[in-house]
């Protein structure tokens, strides 16, 4: 059952394409086309709406962007669904759209349900929605990393939970690995480090500097440099507020004021508002009395002792000696003696250091050897199974012969874990080499699929792969691009029969050129150019009756009008209609 369905793509200023319409349904849906004519544009339209990467070639001549949208439906409640809503994006009635821009210069825009979105989310909705697979993915097949994924994927949980957990171990061992490295190949540069910190910390604390003490000094320094005309100043200001002893006659502040008061305190009664300045004059002359104590006291107290001011100024030398080195002002020294004996801990507690790194470590190693044997045991009972599968598929696809089988093998390895009692190398996935080999015919050696498939075979071999895949970890929706390749004849009617049995479980698109596997197909797309080169909106139509006709004889024969060529097409729908 089919949980979500491409429904539409409309495709503008891309390639050759104009601007066209491609309509898809439920079932297995043929794309075909004379070679050029734009076919594979239908692929690389769904490859951006999947967050591919923008390449401004893409972008039509003449044409400021290329603008690709699609229109899937998706059940309430499926993770791509949750996925979008938690981006922003709305449903349209149980329809997601979806939309990318390339400009011509290259740079690129995603939209998801009306709504703004990183390309990389777009990326992340295809895991869910669509499997793609082009002649680039066959060769994508051949790589060891890829076939290995391929197993992995297969197996499921009996190889993701332990794989979870080594590639946690082995993140941390690599952690601890370049931590122990760094310490041991440095150990020169650090022990020079911890000396000068020391250095620092001892010349600091052989000064014994307090916080806020080198503003405090430099006040006192100023004081004690002017203290003779402070003093001075002090006793002229004394004397205009509380007369001089030595001139009895002078007049002063003080008794002017107090003669004013005097003079008031006689009337006052008369009027509150002269009352009210009478006590003014009172308070000016209390405060004048207290600054003139003050002042006395001041000149008394002013410590003009030359010896104290060379004992300041001393110890501003030697706090002055520090911010020199360590800081603008002896806070910042103190900051900086806090941070470096921090840190001077650290490096002399690096012999301590090396030891329990290199106890982790080898702890680690001996963990990951362990479940690299987990892996390796999960990956062998998982690649029977696979192998099984996939040779089955193989039989149902013209290769009745063929055999397929996984080689899981570890190369030693004297720095790598222990498995199984042999040192093998190893890295993020474990420590197998994962192989996929084939047998094409009885008697011929198992040989890696790189050397002994033709073209066609890993066609066949890749879509077996993917056959079985949907029946354990089924994507919505299958696009091929020329998965035929190098395939014809009676081959060719097994991988369309194959696929039209892969349409009821998913929805499946073809871009194909072999007329026995558009046969197959419940709706089948002709992609035609104009005269102009460009495909329009008319250029891609849905063929029925006569018209699908005419496209098979066309694909068989390269004439659409062969009485032969047409009754052979005929029988090719006929054939496939009785089949599925």
């Amino acid at each position: 059952m089919v949980v979500c369905v491409l429904e539409e793509m409309r495709i503008r200023s891309l390639g050759v394409i104009d601007d066209a319409v491609v309509e898809l349904s439920p079932g297995f849906t043929a794309v075909t086309g004379e070679t050029g004519a734009g076919k594979t544009m239908v692929v690389t339209s769904l490859g951006l709406l999947l967050g591919g990467r923008a390449d401004a070639a893409l972008v039509r001549i003449g044409a400021r962007n290329a603008v690709v949208e699609g229109r899937i439906a998706v059940p309430e409640g499926s993770p791509a669904v949750v996925r979008a809503e938690e981006a922003g994006a709305e449903l349209d009635e149980g329809t997601l759209l979806v939309s990318r821009t390339v400009s011509a210069e290259g740079r690129s825009r995603a939209h998801l349900g009306g709504r703004s979105v990183p390309v990389g989310l777009l990326a992340e909705l295809a895991d869910d929605l669509v499997a793609v697979h082009g002649q680039s993915d066959q060769q994508g097949l051949l790589k060891l990393s890829r076939q290995r994924q391929a197993l992995d994927r297969y197996a499921g949980y009996a190889v993701a939970v332990p794989l979870g957990t080594y590639a946690e171990a082995y993140r941390r061992l690599r952690t601890v690995t370049a931590e122990l490295e760094e310490i041991t190949t440095r150990a020169r540069e650090r022990a020079q480090e911890a000396d000068m910190l020391r250095f620092g910390l001892e010349e600091i604390a052989a000064v014994e500097p307090r916080a806020g003490e080198d503003a405090e000094l430099a006040e006192e320094a100023e004081r004690l440099g002017h203290a003779e005309a402070l003093a001075s100043a002090a006793a002229v200001a004394h004397a205009a507020l509380a007369g001089n002893p030595e001139d009895p006659e002078g007049v002063d502040a003080g008794t002017l004021v107090a003669g004013a008061q005097r003079a008031l305190e006689a009337v006052r009664a008369h009027d509150a508002a002269l009352a009210a300045l009478t006590d003014r004059i009172g308070e000016i002359g209390i405060l004048l009395r207290d600054v003139a104590g003050e002042l006395a006291g001041y000149a008394d107290d002013l410590d003009a002792d030359p010896l104290r001011l060379a004992a300041v100024e001393e110890r501003r030398a030697a706090l002055n000696a520090l911010t020199r080195k360590y800081g603008e002002n002896v806070a910042e020294v103190l900051a900086w003696a806090e941070r470096s004996a921090a840190r001077l801990t650290a490096l002399e507690g690096d012999d301590e250091r090396i030891g329990e790194l290199t106890a982790e470590r080898d702890a680690l190693r001996a963990e990951l050897g362990v479940l690299a044997q987990e892996l390796s045991e999960a990956r062998a009972e998982a690649a029977e199974r696979f192998a099984a599968a996939v040779t089955e598929e193989l039989a149902s696809l013209a290769m009745p012969h063929a055999r397929v089988s996984f080689d899981i093998r570890q190369t030693e390895d004297p720095d790598g874990v222990e498995v199984n009692g042999r040192t093998v190398a190893y890295g993020p996935s474990g420590a197998d080499e994962v192989e996929l080999l084939l047998a094409p015919h009885p008697g011929a050696p198992p040989r890696p699929i790189a050397k002994g498939a033709s073209g066609g075979e890993l066609s066949r071999v890749m879509l077996a792969v993917e056959v079985v895949f949907a029946g354990t970890d089924p994507v919505p929706t299958y696009l091929f691009d020329e998965v035929d390749a190098g395939v014809g004849g009676k081959a060719a009617v097994e991988i369309g029969r194959r696929l039209a049995r892969l349409a009821k479980k998913a929805q499946v698109v073809v871009v194909t050129h072999l007329p026995q596997v558009a046969a197959f197909a419940d709706r089948q797309l002709l992609v035609e150019k104009t005269s102009d080169g460009s495909v329009t909106r008319s250029g891609v139509k849905v063929l029925e009756g006569e018209d699908r006709v005419r496209e098979l004889s066309r694909m068989l024969a390269g004439q659409e009008d062969s009485e032969t060529a047409r009754a052979h097409a005929e029988e090719l729908l006929a054939a496939a209609r009785a089949d599925v």
